[in-house]
């Protein structure tokens, strides 16, 4: 970007750093600023030099210039008559700052004729603004150098005080020059130089004549002038006519008239300022006349006399005619007086008076505010002076009256400068503007007019206003006309003096109405007398304001005769007294009540009459919206009834209605308009109205008041924005302010907040403005206005006369546009989302042709430089069509995007711009990288170099965005320049986008060449700098990160940063905490950085080593400070903000405590902080905490799990429980109202998995995660925890947990929904269960008659078939069978627990499902998934549990018994020859699995092998996995056949007692197993034998032996898949397995052999094969033992595949194994006997 930093600074430039609307603004830059080009502001216009030789020779040159540029520089210093090297300086200046095309486009432009020309002429405009603005600035110095409140007044004093010495003769010199100038012509200055160039060339000459006389103006305000000065101008200013004799007057057209006024006026008050009149009245008044500077200056008088005796042919003339006789009345008033009448008699002819209220007016309505009152001030003595000098009659020549009205203009113009007021109050009555205020008293109140005129200009603050109010409430004198004398009147001989004789009401109102009493016996006098009649004024005291209450009165009176139009001239001052007082000081409006509350019934008889007085129904207005911002509710409800308004004459229900305005009346108003205002083109109720309805809304009223005013909004936005540019207007900008005032009510209610507004399905405001501005022609307006585009714009500010006025048309135009821009912002903002385009946003996105589209236009704002908000704002849209309308920006922005590119980044670069533009330009480049690949392309603007090996690599282009970005974040750079917090915030935030979007080419390029990970400062930036380097580590693989990005983080490591940082986001947290109960919040930017620290830490956990996190102190405090921040932020009672935070933190904790396991085992006590966090969650707000507490209780079972109680902490647990305890019951409860409301509202049939469908389900949603099922996992650890039960059971007594979840539980069941919550619930039950006092606990709680019957409706809804309904789902998921299965285990543990208890409920239970439990049994043949192996074995614990109650069994259910004895005996068989036929086993699961096995662990806690994708490539992985899948079968298997055979243990006789006793009755146990001795067969038809238990016996020793081989190098054995304590478990279960089969095999054996219906041959059989079997079986156990076996363990406890390993047997002796083995050789001696 070439020249960005140029040398000279543009006039344009210098004068925005000295407003204050650059980015330098602090004293020092403003001071450095002017001491650099001082001189140029005291040469003023002279800095501009004509052309010479010898700059033309330097231009040659130069050669840093090129040679087109130097070239078209002398082609601009020829059309413009101006020195060379600064014509190439202003095309250097005006290429930098006004330019619209880019750098490439201006070489076309040199060579094209045509464009070239085009550019010469903007150049020339440029060059006459360059010119304004230095004068521009001079006399912004001479306004505020003197001004205490402004901020650089010190700068601005130091300045003034070194141009002072020949500032004026300079600047009066160059003013001689310019009005004696001749018009350029094409002979001098080329065939450019056409008609217009001249007229605009002399235009240009009037404002710089105008502007200098101004700063003279000013000048001489603050310092003294000498008499010659003063006879210098006087000459010069006759010379030139006052501005009326321009050499070139035939230049003059009517728009300049203007210009020429000004000129005159200032050339007047130049020379009455020179006259130092005020100085004069105070040598007047102290008898000290010679101080003054023309006392000593005979001559010069003398010559002043002539000079002026040939005045008086112009208006101009007037004041220094007056000044100059109250010079000469005062200094020498003996001397000649004949000359001094002239004089004076040629003033008062001109009209002077009349003449002073126009030219203030004039002075007021454009420019410097300063000036005008500058010139108010000088008046003010002229005046002061005058009316004491001089009797009131001498000064009123013609018309008394209407010189006497003109004076008091005069006076009301004067004393409207702010500070005047109060000095006129301070003065004596009798003195200066306070005699005009007396005769004004005098006529009052016949007159009421002058005195209330004066009056509303005396008030100007608080004090002033408490002054008029009592003048006006103690008024001694009424004044009273009379044609003929009245008869009730006693008068003196000679008629000065009458008396009232009688008393006399002054109104003829009606009884008891207010009115004015003039008792008998007063006095009045009669100031004039005779046959024209009499002026009487009686001495009568009395308040004006009852009096101003009559006359309101009087006017409703006679609202319909002829006198109305009287009357209203009357009361219209009034009215406008009353609107500056309670405007000044709203504290007095309750004095004015009288008056204020008959306004309503005034507009309202007003605007009903046929011709209504329209400047009073104005007035009448104007108050109420003053009343309205006080008071809005009170306004609008007397308003409502006055029919002023429109209305809506039936209720608004529906949009549509609104806006087809059906059954809508415009009330008097709408009438109004339509028939008075817009025929006549004045517009003064209209715009009473707008600002009244907006300050009504403003005002927040309620929604059924803001409905009333829809029709208001709906008459504004259908009859008047659309169509109010087409209206007739007299008077030039007030089109422009209509405009504005509607856009404000617009802005306005689109900026209510949504609570003012109900959420009704009736229209509120707010929607009916987003849905009219969408849909109808009220938005096409708006559009239309921000279309007006910058060109425009800079067209009508160029035409005012003086560009610092607050209130020109310009500045409206720019109000206007601006607020367009926010209107249409908000209602893309606000709109419902819906699938069709509203033609809003189709007329702002369409593509026009010729690049007239509004995109564009919107872009081109960025060239505007008055007002920076206006591009800010135009900026602001873009961003936010970039955002939501589907549209490239780039495709409609066409050929101008380069251009427009260049423009944004050239103010984006400057030093001087405005800040809040280039964080806009930066937000909506943010934007653009994600919605609009186009343009951030053509912002980021990288060239492609072919690098090494056909790779690519990127560069930076010359225009690209990211050099001005990483110049702002350079930390080298803030030396030189600073950069502002918000705009390194916003370029971060864009660099922060380019890494989220993946712009990988950008990102290279910030890779290879900068380091973009800087020194942070602000929160947020520090927080978008930890997001950066977030997704840098995340995404770039660990090896390929940037060097200097990983010694960063190993200095940031070595620093203690880590600690710094976690320290400091605890005590920010903290901080909020606090500041919250306080009511102070800076949330945003605190939630920022905690977001951005959690993604950092979340990080560490698995890219440690990248980030240099691995001291395991170091975690332990970052996870610390995570837990007291949790801690801080959650413990703030009711603070929105906090518990955000909080649950922010939250998640990070949980994350903390499961990947740091190691870590937080060592911490110090963790329950405790996060029982008091639990507590304070529970009580806050419900709705919003659902997650936080999910996470809490997610913690705590965390903490428990690693930590355990750290034996101490037992203090805790009591209130740990009872929190817990609470919630489960409460939770259980909504549950269940829930539960019943789905089960009603779903009647229609659901399907069988309705429970998994994410349906919404209202607020208890039953989730994994959920917090009902959270808290039911939390107590149960707890409970887990507490093992003796002292506690729990305290808790449980004291709050009804058990109860309320049973009750959910058995509706979850009944209903089948709630999954994992009767999981969680059950898995409660189960450990309660485990200890005596639990189960008891339970069981009273009435388990049985909540699970038993209602538990039928899990299983029996789906299917009958066996195989289907046992489900393959892998078992770790939730699912119904899972849920069935945990109530199995919860029997078994409670009937383990409670014994004879609990046996009749065990036996209703096996009763109940019996189908299902044989079901199972049978299934495991046909079935090998794991969830029906697991519920198998569930089912057999069971059942073995149940087996010790055999005769309360046999008792109750004899058949039942029979049949599950039965089925066990099979499903031994099933399970041995599965296991003794692996081939065969592995070929079910493949068919049943379709080929590709379930990866079942063997323990939960390892993670499955990933099946591998390709086939080849892991051939061994998968066969690993197939085994290990069929190990975990196996293991099942077996743990179903061990408990099989212990159950079968209890169906068959003791060992002991068969063997001893002989007389046992044998029909009490049925025999179990065939005498057959063949191999377990896989077909259902062949009985279970003893070859079955024999076969047992042999696989399991096999299993064990295998288990022995530790090496086997072909197949891969069970040793090698499985751990070493679960290969220990294993081992054990085998022996239990063989102890219990050996035992069943005896004991069955014996009973055959006792039986008596058993054939001796048979018997004899058994004998036989029993030795022969028993002996080989007995060798291969002793072989096996010698090498050394683990001890089976007690029968009664099962082992599990988790439990801890047996102690191994190896070291256990031989006589170890014993007993088992001396059982069985004891048992064959038997048998071989």
């Amino acid at each position: 970007m070439a020249e960005s930093e140029l040398s000279v600074r543009s006039c344009r430039e210098l004068w925005t750093i000295l407003l204050g609307r650059s980015a330098l603004r602090e004293p020092a830059q403003i001071e450095a600023e002017l001491d650099r080009h001082w001189d140029r502001l005291h040469q003023g216009l002279n800095y501009y030099k004509p052309p010479s030789s010898s700059s033309a020779g330097k231009v040659k040159e130069n050669k840093d210039v090129a040679q087109p540029l130097k070239d078209f520089g002398l082609r601009i210093s020829k059309l413009l008559g101006l020195d060379e090297q600064q014509s190439v300086q202003l095309l250097q200046c005006y290429l930098q700052e006004d330019y619209r095309g880019t750098r490439d486009s201006l070489k076309v432009v040199l060579k094209d004729e045509r464009q070239s020309q085009a550019l010469l002429l903007k150049i020339a405009d440029y060059y006459y603004d360059e010119r304004m603005c230095l004068l521009r600035c001079v006399l912004l110095l001479l306004t505020y150098f003197q001004d205490e409140r402004h901020p650089y007044r010190a700068e601005y004093s130091n300045c003034v005080n070194k141009l002072e010495k020949d500032l004026v003769s300079n600047y009066q010199s160059q003013f001689e020059k310019l009005f004696k100038a001749e018009a350029p012509t094409w002979e001098t200055h080329g065939n450019l130089m056409t008609e217009r160039q001249v007229s605009l060339w002399f235009l240009q000459c009037l404002r710089e004549q105008s502007l200098l006389l101004e700063i003279i103006f000013l000048y001489y305000a603050y310092f003294e002038m000498s008499s010659t000065d003063l006879l210098s101008f006087t000459k010069m200013f006759k010379e030139e006519g006052f501005g009326l004799r321009q050499t070139n007057r035939h230049l003059v057209d009517k728009s300049m008239d203007a210009l020429v006024d000004r000129i005159g006026y200032l050339s007047s008050l130049i020379l009455v300022e020179g006259m130092d009149i005020d100085f004069l009245h105070k040598c007047a008044l102290e008898d000290c006349t010679e101080q003054h500077q023309f006392s000593s200056a005979p001559d010069v008088i003398k010559e002043m006399d002539q000079l002026l005796l040939t005045f008086g042919d112009i208006p101009h003339h007037g004041p220094v005619l007056l000044a100059w006789v109250l010079l000469r009345h005062t200094l020498r008033p003996d001397e000649s007086s004949p000359v001094i009448r002239r004089i004076g008699n040629t003033a008062l002819q001109l009209e002077v008076f009349k003449y002073i209220s126009t030219m203030l007016k004039g002075l007021g309505v454009s420019g410097n505010n300063c000036t005008a009152s500058t010139a108010k001030m000088c008046i003010y003595g002229l005046l002061s002076f005058v009316i004491t000098s001089f009797e009131e009659e001498s000064l009123q020549t013609g018309g008394v009256a209407t010189q006497c009205s003109h004076l008091i203009d005069a006076a009301c113009e004067v004393l409207s400068a702010p500070s005047l007021a109060e000095v006129f109050w301070e003065m004596k009555p009798n003195m200066g503007l306070g005699m005009i205020l007396d005769s004004a008293v005098g006529m009052f109140p016949h007159k009421i007019g002058p005195l209330l005129q004066l009056l509303t200009a005396l008030l100007s603050n608080k004090s002033t206003v408490k002054k008029v109010y009592n003048f006006l409430d103690k008024m001694s004198f009424y004044t009273q006309v009379y044609k003929h004398k009245p008869n009730d009147i006693i008068s003196k001989e000679d008629e000065t003096l009458w008396r009232r004789q009688t008393p006399k009401l002054l109104y003829p109102l009606g009884t008891g109405q207010t009115n004015l009493w003039m008792p008998q016996g007063v006095l009045g006098q009669v100031m004039i007398g005779g046959e024209q009649g009499y002026v009487v004024r009686w001495d009568y005291s009395y308040s004006s304001w009852t009096l101003f209450t009559c006359e309101v009165e009087m006017l409703l009176h006679v609202v319909s005769t002829a006198d109305v139009l009287a009357h209203c001239a009357r009361v219209k001052p009034i009215l406008d007294l009353v609107h500056k007082i309670i405007s000044t000081d709203w504290t007095v409006s309750d004095c004015l009540l009288p008056l204020t509350s008959r306004i309503y019934m005034l507009l309202q008889r007003l605007t009903s009459v046929i011709n209504p007085p329209v400047d009073v129904i104005a007035s009448c207005v104007n108050c109420l919206s003053v009343l309205a911002a006080r008071m809005p509710g009170k306004v609008w409800s007397s308003l409502h009834h006055t029919g002023f308004l429109p209305f809506a004459s039936n209720p608004l229900t529906s949009m549509a209605q609104c806006v087809s305005a059906e059954g809508m009346k415009a009330g008097n108003y709408g009438n109004l308009l339509v028939q008075i205002e817009q025929p006549r083109g004045e517009y003064a109720v209209t715009i009473a109205f707008l600002r009244l309805i907006t300050t009504l809304v403003k005002g927040q009223l309620g929604s059924t008041q803001n409905k009333g005013l829809i029709p208001c909004v709906l008459l504004v936005l259908k009859e008047m924005l659309p169509t109010y540019h087409k209206w007739r207007y007299n008077t030039y900008g007030v089109r422009e302010r209509i405009g504005c005032l509607i856009l404000e009510l617009i802005h306005a209610i689109l900026n209510l907040s949504p609570e003012g507004e109900d959420q009704g399905s009736t229209p509120t405001l707010q929607s009916l403005c987003i849905y009219s501005l969408a849909n109808t022609e009220a938005g096409q307006a708006v559009v239309n206005i921000m279309g007006v585009g910058v060109d425009t714009i800079d067209v009508v500010l160029a035409a005012q006369p003086s560009s610092s006025g607050s209130e020109g048309p310009g500045q409206i135009l720019i109000q206007t546009v601006k607020l367009a821009f926010s209107v249409t912002n908000n209602v893309i903002r606000l709109k419902p989302p819906s699938d069709v385009v509203s033609p809003l946003e189709q007329a702002l996105t369409q593509h026009g042709g010729h690049g007239n589209n509004l995109i564009v236009v919107l872009a081109k704002y960025i060239y505007h430089k008055h007002d920076p908000a206006l591009p800010r704002l135009a900026i602001q849209l873009l961003k936010r069509l970039a955002t939501v309308a589907p549209m490239s920006v780039y495709a409609c922005l066409g050929s101008d995007a380069a251009a427009i590119r260049d423009a944004f980044l050239t103010r984006l670069q400057s030093k001087t711009e405005d800040m809040r533009i280039k964080v806009m330009i930066l937000e909506f480049l943010t934007v653009a990288v994600e919605t609009q690949p186009g343009l951030i392309e053509l912002f980021l603007n990288l060239e492609v170099k072919d690098g090494s090996e056909g790779s690519k690599e990127f560069l930076l282009g010359e225009w690209s965005c990211l050099h001005v970005v990483l110049d702002l974040i350079d930390s080298k750079q803030q030396g030189k320049y600073w950069c502002p917090p918000l705009l390194h915030r916003a370029a971060l935030a864009f660099l922060l986008a380019l890494w989220q979007d993946r712009r990988d080419s950008a990102i290279s390029v910030l890779r290879k060449n900068y380091c973009v990970y800087p020194q942070p400062c602000v929160l947020e930036t520090c927080a978008f700098v930890m997001k950066i380097i977030g997704l840098e580590i995340y995404y770039v693989v660990s090896g390929s990160l940037e060097q200097s990005l990983k010694d960063g983080l190993q200095k940031f490591s070595n620093a203690r940063r880590y600690e710094y940082w976690s320290q400091y986001v605890k005590s920010l947290v903290c901080h909020v905490a606090e500041m919250e109960e306080e009511g102070i919040c800076y949330f945003p930017e605190t939630q920022m950085l905690i977001s951005a620290w959690r993604m950092l830490l979340i990080l560490s956990t698995s890219h440690s080593d990248v980030m240099q996190l691995t001291e395991d102190s170091t975690k332990l405090k970052l996870f610390m400070d995570v837990l007291d921040g949790t801690k801080a932020a959650l413990t703030t009672p009711m603070s929105v903000p906090c518990l955000r935070l909080g649950s922010m933190m939250a998640t990070l904790l949980l994350i903390l405590l499961k990947q740091w396991r190691s870590v937080v085992a060592t911490a110090p006590d963790i329950l405790s902080p996060l029982s008091l966090i639990l507590e304070s969650v529970l009580q806050a707000d419900q709705q919003m905490m659902e997650r936080t507490k999910a996470k809490i209780f997610s913690a705590l079972i965390s903490v428990l799990q690693i930590q355990g109680l750290n034996g101490g902490d037992i203090s805790q647990l009591p209130q740990l429980l009872l929190s817990v305890c609470e919630t489960v019951k409460d939770e259980a409860l909504a549950l269940i109202d829930n539960t019943r409301h789905m089960s009603q509202t779903a009647d229609a049939v659901e399907d069988e998995d309705s429970m998994e469908t994410d349906s919404p389900r209202g607020p208890q949603k039953d989730q994994r995660d959920g917090v009902c099922v959270l808290a039911l996992h939390l107590a149960k650890e707890l409970c887990r925890t507490d093992e003796d039960g002292e506690h729990w059971v305290s808790v449980m007594r004291k709050v009804p947990v058990l109860p309320s979840v049973l009750s959910a539980v058995e509706l979850s069941l009944r209903s089948k929904h709630n999954l994992y919550f009767t999981e969680a619930a059950l898995h409660l039950l189960l450990t309660l269960a485990r200890t005596p006092q639990g189960a008891a606990a339970v069981a009273g709680a009435g388990v049985i008659q909540t699970i038993c019957l209602p538990l039928l409706s899990v299983y029996e809804g789906s299917s009958n078939g066996a195989s289907q309904s046992f489900s393959r789902k892998s078992q770790d998921s939730a699912c119904w069978p899972g849920v069935y299965r945990l109530c199995m285990s919860l029997m078994e543990s409670l009937l383990k627990t409670l014994r004879y208890n609990f046996v009749n409920e065990a036996l209703d239970f096996v009763g109940v499902h019996q189908e299902r439990i044989l079901q199972c049994l049978n299934a495991v043949r046909t079935v090998q998934s794991l969830a029906c192996l697991d519920e198998a074995d569930h089912t057999v614990g069971f059942l073995l549990q149940l087996s010790s109650f055999c005769k309360e069994w046999q008792f109750h259910l004899p058949k039942l018994l029979r049949d599950v004895q039965v089925n066990l005996c099979y499903l031994c068989q099933t399970c041995t020859y599965l296991l003794h036929s692996k081939k065969m086993l592995h070929h079910y699961l493949q068919a049943k699995n379709g080929e590709a096995l379930p990866p079942g662990p063997l323990s939960r806690t390892q993670k499955p092998p990933q099946t591998p994708s390709k086939e080849t490539a892991g051939g061994g992985e998968r066969e690993e996995a197939e085994q290990k899948a069929l190990l975990a079968v196996q293991c099942s298997l077996l743990k179903i056949l061990s408990k099989t055979l212990a159950t079968l243990q209890h169906f068959t006789p003791d060992c002991c007692q068969i063997l001893l006793d002989q007389s046992m009755d044998l029909a009490e146990y049925r025999t179990l197993f065939v005498l057959s001795f063949t191999t377990p067969a896989f077909d259902p038809d062949v009985a279970p034998s003893f070859g079955t238990l024999l076969a047992t016996i042999n696989v399991a020793l096999s299993m064990l032996s295998e288990m022995e081989k530790k090496k086997e190098p072909v197949s891969l054995s069970i040793a090698s898949l499985a751990s070493s304590e679960e290969i220990q478990a294993l081992k054990s279960l085998l022996m239990f397995t063989m102890e219990n089969c050996f035992y069943v095999l005896i004991s069955q054996a014996v009973r055959c052999l006792k039986d008596s219906s058993i054939l001796p041959r048979d018997k004899q059989r058994l004998k036989q094969e029993l030795s022969s079997e028993l002996s080989t079986l007995l060798s291969s156990l002793s072989r096996h033992f010698r090498r050394g076996s683990p001890s089976s363990p007690a029968s009664g406890i099962l082992p599990s595949t988790q439990s801890k390993p047996a102690t191994p047997g190896s070291k256990a002796s031989h006589e170890g194994q014993e007993p088992f083995i001396q059982l069985v050789q004891a048992f064959v001696r038997l048998v071989q006997r």
